[in-house]
């Protein structure tokens, strides 16, 4: 009898893992995503990456607002009586109920080396972090978030002058590849699911958009950190003359000064540890993203420059 495989996600960094297991001839029976979100101003509906790459390849998806209470999906996952469910990314918390309604489970795929930066936002948590390295894990979802026990890790070294959109894309390849052999040792039961040290547990909350404002008092190697893992958003951010610039990429540098000042014409600015940062790609407020060289043409930020940190 064919195997049915349930799978579940959202975002961009889902969507090589769903093509993958399409074109290596896995059988999905069912994509779940969220549903379609409005734009801040209404007029545009914007569907999931999700249901999208659903939609290209022909697969049946479904997008239910909630699973909790929601019994129509329970019924029609009952009947399916699948074998696995693959969740990536999925933004829902799935029922403890709906968790037996798989023969081999449900994994999950999450974006850290558990039992570290379990929780919503693991990839910018580890950059701003300063970690040596990152990866994926593969584990089986219990009742509580990212705790249940793990079947594989898969790791790299986390370079600083990596982002967090980077970092998302080698991520998602990276799951791409490994996700068909941990599959089939699931369906083999082959797998070995070990459980994680809880003691050892750090959480990766939700991203505040608050804490994107940078204080020039931090290290020079924490600030380009925070600028790398909230890179695109919602951003690192400093404000001057009342006005708010998004810097998107800078290096350390060796620039002397005070604390928040512009040592250069070039914006590199001073910051706590006796170090500066050479801001590289910038975004004032409202404008496109400029190299920093155009961006000078016509800033009033100049050398000399004191950035406060307000």
């Amino acid at each position: 009898m064919a195997k049915k495989i349930i799978f579940m996600g959202t975002p961009i960094f889902a969507v090589p893992i769903l093509k993958s297991l399409y074109q290596n001839g896995y059988p999905i029976s069912v994509v779940y995503t969220q549903p379609p979100q409005k734009s801040k101003r209404g007029q545009k509906i914007n569907k999931s990456s999700i249901q999208g790459i659903s939609e290209t390849l022909n697969i049946n998806f479904r997008s239910p607002t909630n699973l909790k209470d929601n019994h129509e999906e329970y019924e029609f996952l009952e009947e399916l009586n699948a074998d696995l469910a693959v969740v990536v990314a999925y933004g829902q918390i799935i029922p403890k109920e709906f968790l037996k309604l798989t023969k081999k489970g449900f994994i999950n795929i999450h974006a850290s080396i558990l039992p570290l930066w379990r929780g919503a936002a693991p990839i910018q948590r580890s950059i701003m972090n300063l970690d040596d390295e990152i990866g994926i894990s593969i584990m089986k979802i219990v009742e509580e978030l990212d705790s249940g026990p793990v079947s594989n890790i898969y790791k790299f070294k986390l370079d600083n002058n990596y982002n967090a959109q980077e970092v998302s894309e080698k991520l998602s390849l990276l799951a791409s590849e490994k996700i068909l052999d941990v599959i089939d040792d699931i369906l083999e039961d082959k797998a070995k699911f070990c459980e994680q040290d809880h003691t050892k547990a750090t959480y990766a909350k939700k991203i505040d958009k608050k804490e994107g404002k940078i204080n020039w008092g931090d290290g020079a190697q924490k600030i380009i950190g925070k600028i790398n893992g909230l890179f695109p958003s919602p951003g690192a951010f400093f404000t001057y003359n009342g006005e708010r610039y998004k810097i998107l990429k800078a290096v350390t540098g060796n620039g002397v000064g005070k604390i928040g000042e512009v040592v250069s014409d070039n914006l590199e600015i001073v910051c706590g540890n006796s170090k500066s940062i050479k801001i590289l790609e910038i975004q004032r407020q409202g404008k496109n993203p400029q190299k920093i060289g155009e961006f000078m043409l016509g800033s009033k930020i100049k050398k000399g420059s004191i950035i406060p940190n307000v």
